[in-house]
């Protein structure tokens, strides 16, 4: 009997590829799209694309409205979190808790036996490792999915070349249409700038004064949900001939803190709500405190559900909010969320 396989289908080149490579591959796929944010008119573009990917590889497409859920697992701590004077990763959460969290009950509910996405990462069952297209690698991301969902995941597009995904899609009558889309942005709901979204919801441009090291009154900024650390622009600093970034944001007071390069550098960083893969709890390996930022190495010494890790070199522009991915060479070892860098 053909092992069934639910695959979650966007309507972008990747999902729709890889719904076709496993049909190929001979098993029984169904797909889904799930309706995660409310932004207007998305929805509509993005169902008919993936209707018309799952009407020309002969699958039949499930539906889900999670808007709610999003909204509340996701959305809403995206905001928090910004208030809060801090950096979310809201695509972390949403792998977790909707695009694998949501989709593993859906493929229980129709008996699938495995569930497949178009990202770029690989897995043997028991840990992620990283994709061999290294500029879309999604492993990052993917971090904080479940441990005992592993064994059931499957990532065609893995050992794959993305160049290669969209010449697919090119040479297939009826799916070129596909290899020349945009592609999607990083954060799926947000249309220009996080800021510009966050005026619906909080007060996001109110002036506020800007502090030195010593807590000295130096300028004054637009408003504390405009900054990240490490930025160093949108702010002025009387008299100042170099270049200052913010390296802390004081919430409750609406005031940013800002100083010289060196001040934005970090030796050590404390997480929690760890998701750990491996199941040391002291050991070197190499760290990721961004998206796009090269793994440095480190030690880590975990106790219960969170960490203190040590860089072996200096990082700059660490944010408190956003994760920290631990590597053993393209092996993805867990992670967890930053709460404190020094």
């Amino acid at each position: 009997m053909k092992k069934k396989v639910l695959v979650g289908m966007s309507g972008g080149v990747d999902s729709t590829i890889t719904t076709l490579l496993l049909k190929e591959e001979g098993y029984d796929v169904e797909g889904l799209y799930m309706k995660l944010h409310s932004k207007p008119g998305y929805h509509e573009i993005h169902l008919a694309r993936a209707q018309k990917a799952a009407d020309f590889v002969g699958v039949k497409l499930h539906v889900l409205d999670l808007q709610e859920e999003f909204n509340e697992n996701v959305f809403k701590p995206f905001i928090d979190t910004y208030a809060k004077g801090e950096t979310p990763n809201p695509c972390a959460l949403c792998n977790r808790t909707m695009k694998f969290g949501e989709m593993i009950r859906f493929a229980d509910k129709i008996g699938a036996d495995y569930l497949a996405t178009g990202h770029y990462i690989k897995t043997d069952g028991k840990f992620l490792y990283q994709a061999e297209d290294d500029t879309k690698d999604q492993s990052y991301f993917l971090f904080y999915i479940e441990k005992e969902i592993l064994p059931r995941l499957k990532f065609p597009l893995g050992e794959r070349q993305k160049k290669d995904i969209k010449e697919i899609a090119a040479s297939i009558d009826g799916l070129e249409s596909f290899a020349s889309q945009a592609e999607s942005s990083e954060i799926c709901f947000v249309e220009t700038t996080y800021t510009d979204l966050l005026k619906d919801y909080v007060e996001v441009d109110k002036v506020g004064e800007v502090l030195d090291g010593e807590g000295n009154v130096v300028g004054e900024h637009k408003g504390y949900m405009h900054y990240t650390i490490g930025k160093r622009r949108g702010f002025t600093v009387k008299g100042a001939h170099d270049p200052h970034f913010v390296t802390k944001i004081i919430p409750e007071k609406n005031q940013i803190v800002v100083g010289k390069r060196d001040e934005l550098e970090c030796k050590k960083v404390f997480l929690d709500n760890l998701n750990m893969f491996d199941e040391r709890e002291e050991f070197q390996t190499t760290v990721k405190l961004r998206y796009r930022t090269k793994a440095v190495p480190c030690s880590v010494k975990i106790n219960d559900s969170k960490a203190e890790v040590v860089l072996e070199e200096g990082v700059f522009g660490v944010a408190v909010g956003q994760a920290a991915v631990f590597y053993d060479g393209n092996k993805l070892l867990g992670g967890g969320w930053i709460t404190q860098a020094e």
